[in-house]
């Protein structure tokens, strides 16, 4: 389904406060994550840190320098911080180019998974989880490719034993970024976002099976030619927050006909309407606050929420 994306209205019925006020400034944000006592965590890639913000408060601190280059976060049924540590924005080849997975109590590391066929993977993206522990993540390459081990952009599914496997790679999809589950689990939301004059800037949709492979895939959104989406939450009611677009284009590859915001779309495509956020370049979000009905949007140096009149979806939560 194509839209005029420049004509998008606000989401009224969506948003309690027309609002998106600053939660706290820093450096290239991505990847936030709420825990359920309320902290979120979220990437600051080009420092190299994941860092904490704090509501009830509104400070922030540094949890982890360095990070290995995280990018998104996520938290898993147990409470336990997943991140994809990647392989951009840095000198050289300092990012871990894993998954890896914290006991928010003790502190203690995991590492779930670093090579595929005794390959390193590119630079993790993105995660999502289901309620049986299975976690699918992305791996693209959007930095300098002739660091790649691996000669494709997939999709991961890690099952609970420790098992990867590849769901999703060319020519079926091109870049990989931003991956959601839907909160029925039956359907996995991929952004594939492919900075090349012509390349995908769609959302896809999958059928997700109870073993965890995919099928029938459709195009719920494209974006093209702006720019697509980066990161995106589900709601409880399958809504989509897409995060998408830039005020200044960077190259040939993309235009400004996608202004910067989070789209609201729905399941079937239907544009529902932008939250504008005043910033390039916008990356992600997900879903907070005592009732997951504050949206928290990071947006190039900036960490921004707002209140929604319907309540997000988080896993951990459900």
């Amino acid at each position: 389904m194509t839209h005029d994306f420049r004509e998008t209205p606000l989401p009224t019925d969506a948003l309690a406060d027309e609002a998106l006020d600053p939660a706290v400034g820093i450096a290239f944000t991505e990847g936030p994550v709420c825990a359920a006592d309320g902290t979120v965590y979220f990437s600051d890639i080009v420092n190299n840190r994941i860092l904490t913000f704090h509501p009830d408060t509104g400070r922030y601190d540094v949890f982890r320098e360095p990070s290995g280059r995280a990018n998104g976060l996520l938290i898993d049924v147990e409470g336990r911080l997943l991140a994809c540590e990647g392989n951009e924005f840095g000198p050289g080849d300092d990012g871990g180019r894993r998954i890896t997975r914290t006991c928010l109590r003790t502190g203690k590391i995991e590492i779930l998974a670093d090579r595929f066929e005794g390959l390193r993977f590119n630079a993790p993206n993105d995660l999502a989880v289901r309620r049986n522990g299975q976690i699918f993540f992305t791996d693209p390459c959007y930095g300098c490719r002739k660091s790649m081990e691996l000669d494709h952009d997939s999709v991961y599914r890690i099952d609970p034993d420790g098992t990867v496997t590849r769901l999703l790679t060319q020519p079926e999809i091109q870049r990989p970024n931003g991956i959601a589950v839907d909160p029925e689990e039956r359907t996995l939301y991929l952004v594939d976002s492919c900075p090349v004059v012509g390349g995908n800037r769609k959302i896809w949709a999958f059928d997700l099976d109870e073993a965890g492979d995919v099928s029938n895939q459709r195009c719920v959104t494209d974006f093209a030619p702006g720019r697509g989406g980066d990161g995106m939450a589900v709601a409880a009611d399958g809504t989509l927050f897409v995060a998408a677009g830039i005020a200044r284009p960077r190259g040939e590859h993309e235009t400004a006909d996608v202004p910067p915001g989070v789209y609201v779309v729905r399941p079937d495509g239907e544009l529902l309407g932008r939250i504008p956020v005043p910033e390039d370049v916008l990356t992600n979000v997900t879903f907070g606050g005592d009732d997951l009905r504050t949206l928290y949007v990071t947006a190039g140096k900036t960490l921004f929420s707002t209140r929604l009149r319907e309540p997000g979806w988080v896993v951990h939560r459900a």
